[in-house]
């Protein structure tokens, strides 16, 4: 006979409120060498059914979000130093650890970059997937045992009676990826946060994550953030987009806006980056410099020492998150000049 379910932790939450908003999150490591800014005013709505990717380059603050909303993130040396993230209208930093544990795998689940490492070497993948039934749904090993095979199924691993018992290295990378996915929508979580789900796999594997990926959020009218380095990789499958770096949100708006009018330079620069075909034999455009370390931010935008279009004003003035077109915001003094594609480089940046 079966068990029932343990009470939902969402019963008392608004279902007429956005289904997740994080309000100016601000997050910083403290450390020996300093005060790191990893978050810094981090804004964004997430609706049902919608996909919000968050791009940007390593050590922008990509999944030092995700590890927050999650509840996951480490603490010291991390500090949640402001901000809001609220579920159904409520704020998760303010609630009980004890319910936000709840929530976490039933309403709100991650997968994570790394397949192989995050999964236990030492147990078969149908037992970790069955430990979300076993202790969400207080099921029995035969039952979380069957429930598993159902989600291998559905996630599309062949032969998954055979393969419940089998061990993480004895799947190839996509695989690994598949299993992680399956223990994510295990207990068809509202927010699903896919944190680089398609590192180190091949592109043809890429595109069968990704599109996995949404038929499971259609299928469920999930909530995606999809974390990533790679605008090739969100182009079919986002529905908004926000860049991020060093710590802020950059630009947001709709994914169609974002390859057609960029209105920051940094996006900018991602997208001339992308290789193109009709651009053959010609030299792969870059952004040049590094990024700014977070203990030790330049005045003004972090973008400046980087960026073509700099002036004194983006030199002392840090711009703030405005609009530049309905549903579409940049954080760049000359935002209006870029979206009209009226600007021109005021100078070289050294590489």
């Amino acid at each position: 006979m079966s068990q029932s379910p343990t009470t939902s932790p969402t019963q008392d939450y608004d279902p007429s409120a956005p289904l997740l908003e994080v309000k100016d999150l601000q997050v910083e490591f403290r450390t020996k060498a300093g005060v790191a800014q990893a978050i810094n005013g981090m804004n964004f709505t997430l609706n049902a059914g919608e996909t919000l990717a968050i791009l940007g380059e390593s050590g922008s603050g990509k999944s030092v979000t995700a590890q927050t909303i999650m509840g996951i993130l480490d603490m010291p040396p991390g500090h949640i130093a402001g901000g809001e993230i609220r579920y159904r209208g409520q704020d998760l930093l303010s609630m009980k650890p004890e319910r936000r544990r709840k929530l976490r795998g039933v309403s709100i689940s991650m997968i994570f970059q790394d397949a192989l490492s995050s999964l236990n070497p030492v147990l078969p993948v149908g037992w970790q997937i069955g430990e979300m039934f076993r202790v969400h749904h207080r099921m029995n090993r035969k039952q979380a045992r069957q429930k598993a095979i159902e989600l291998m199924k559905r996630v599309g691993i062949p032969a998954a009676e055979q393969r419940v018992g089998n061990y993480p290295h004895q799947f190839s990378g996509g695989m690994r990826q598949r299993i992680m996915i399956a223990m994510a929508i295990a207990l068809d979580p509202d927010v699903l946060i896919a944190d680089e789900p398609t590192t180190a796999l091949d592109v043809t594997v890429q595109a069968q994550v990704m599109r996995l990926l949404k038929e499971l959020q259609v299928e469920n009218n999930m909530g995606l953030i999809l974390i990533t380095h790679d605008l090739g990789v969100v182009a079919d499958v986002a529905d908004k987009i926000a860049v991020m770096y060093a710590g802020r949100v950059m630009e947001h708006t709709d994914v169609f806006s974002i390859y057609s009018t960029p209105a920051h330079p940094y996006t900018k620069g991602l997208l001339e980056s992308l290789p193109r075909i009709d651009a053959e034999g010609d030299r792969l455009s870059t952004v040049p410099g590094l990024p700014p370390t977070l203990t030790d931010m330049p005045p003004g935008c972090p973008f400046n020492p980087r960026c073509p279009y700099a002036t004194d004003l983006c030199r002392t003035d840090r711009p703030e998150l405005l609009p530049v077109a309905d549903g579409h915001t940049s954080a760049c003094h000359y935002r209006e000049e870029l979206y009209a594609g009226t600007i021109t480089a005021r100078e070289e940046v050294q590489s």
